[in-house]
């Protein structure tokens, strides 16, 4: 009997990717590999590349050096994967600048690996990124129990994939390409499955999340709202979130689901990107400063317990002082849980890398600071705000001692747990009694906030 290869997988970027990441992991269980933590030990790595920012390309390169370095020290006939979106926008570059590399392979075709991987074996270095008129989520194998187990209660589900903005900082238009939804009936069988296999809370995905427009049960066009509406009848279902989202698609349906719906949670990332309407504008994002407060306005009406996270980009070209100061005042007035911020990178072939108005990178870093400085006060007034309130927490994970379990908070804050009377995979309500740069520590609670969805999946099956 052969000894199963082994398979290393290192996602770069968004949680897309980590969802794209565990479909390739399944993919290639049925071909005898199983995954590994330890890169050096692995028959086959696939790198899964993020294209968002320059940066994040480079750590790619700077990844495939050690990998080459380790195999000719090791002198292994590992072979090598880049997967993702640099892979879709760089094939060839990467064929050109790392010749370790066996194959490329796009976002859209990453259910082709094992037919491309024999091509490599072969001999061929492979490059696949086309955007093949197949369905990929067609092709690709459900999840065993054991992997979905190991992968914790908490998983992701695409449901739209692409973008139609343009963006003109941004490549995933070109790498992902068009928004395309996924059938509602898909997405239910798989939530299915999931929740069968014991997961508790679903994080519904897509780079432009909120313009789903699935097919639905009736034969209709479904809106994200009734997507999830639908989702949340189904049992075991204790969670529900949705990520990336778009401010143009925060539609009233959306709004009121908030309201409606208990196993959504009460936290939205929505990516704002400047407070400036003149950067807005000449970032093609199709809202201004006022529709999102009016939004944020609307949301907080809908669920006043709501928490805010976003996106925001420093450095944008031809960003002025003032144009920085409206993104500073944008933050003080929302106050947000969280936020990720970056300095803005020029990425090839987008309208924005040909603006003649560059930002001096000292500029940019300048900027950067002040504005995370600005959000790491926001996210601890946040969290400190916390101290003393009574919330669910979904156990996770281990914790670092002996007896401690992590889980996450409605707002996706870490908690920590000791000797919690409950195990992995269950809703705990705990009293948050202190408060980490990281994470938060709690208590059990003495009376369970949601005693229905509380319960182990087991009794809730019984």
């Amino acid at each position: 009997m052969h000894e199963p290869r082994k398979l290393y997988v290192k996602s770069f970027g968004c949680q897309m990717n980590v969802y794209d990441s565990h479909r390739m992991a399944d993919t290639l269980a049925r071909e005898g590999f199983v995954e590994t933590q330890d890169p050096a030990e692995a028959d086959l790595v696939i790198l899964n590349t993020c294209h968002i920012r320059e940066k994040a390309a480079e750590k790619v390169y700077s990844e495939l050096g050690r990998l080459r370095k380790q195999k000719q020290e090791a002198g292994s006939d590992t072979m090598i994967a880049v997967a993702g979106c640099v892979a879709q926008a760089e094939g060839a570059e990467i064929m050109r600048r790392a010749p370790v590399v066996d194959v490329v392979v796009g976002p859209q075709s990453y259910h082709r690996l094992p037919e491309l991987l024999a091509e490599a074996k072969a001999g061929k270095r492979v490059v696949d990124t086309e955007f093949p008129a197949e369905d990929k989520f067609d092709h690709l194998p459900t999840p065993t129990r054991a992997a979905t187990r190991s992968r914790g209660p908490a998983a992701f589900v695409t449901v739209q994939e692409g973008c139609d903005k343009f963006c003109t900082f941004c490549v995933v238009p070109y790498t992902r390409g068009a928004e395309v939804s996924r059938p509602v009936t898909k997405i239910l069988d798989e939530a299915a499955r999931l929740l069968d296999q014991g997961v508790r809370e679903i994080t519904l995905i897509g780079q432009n999340v909120n313009a789903f427009h699935g097919e639905g049960l009736d034969g209709k066009v479904w809106s994200l709202a009734r997507l999830m509406e639908r989702l949340a009848q189904m049992k075991g279902l204790a969670r529900l979130r949705y990520t990336t989202s778009h401010p143009r698609d925060m539609g009233e349906d959306l709004i009121a689901a908030h309201r409606d719906l208990p196993q959504l949670m009460p936290y939205l990332h929505l990516p704002v990107q400047s407070g400036s309407d003149r950067i807005l504008a000449a970032m093609n994002r199709k809202h201004g400063r006022d529709l999102f407060l009016s939004l944020i306005e609307k949301m907080r009406d809908a669920r006043p317990d709501l928490a805010l996270s976003s996106d925001f980009i420093v450095g944008f070209p031809g960003e002025t002082d003032r144009d920085f100061e409206d993104t500073l005042d944008l933050v003080h007035e929302v106050g947000f849980a969280s936020a990720y911020s970056f300095k803005y990178s020029s990425r090839p072939g987008t309208p924005a890398a040909e603006h003649e108005a560059q930002v001096a990178e000292e500029v940019k870093t300048e900027r950067l600071a002040e504005l995370q400085k600005l959000l790491e006060a926001s996210k601890a007034a946040f969290d400190a705000a916390c101290r003393g309130r009574t919330f669910d927490i979904l156990l996770e994970k281990p914790g670092r001692q002996p007896g401690q379990l992590i889980g996450r908070s409605p707002y996706l804050q870490s908690v920590v747990v000791n000797d919690p009377p409950a195990g992995i995979g269950e809703l705990l309500t705990v009293t948050i009694t202190d408060v980490g740069p990281n994470s938060l520590a709690g208590v059990p609670a003495e009376t369970p906030l949601s005693p229905a969805l509380s319960r182990p999946l087991a009794a809730m099956e019984a």
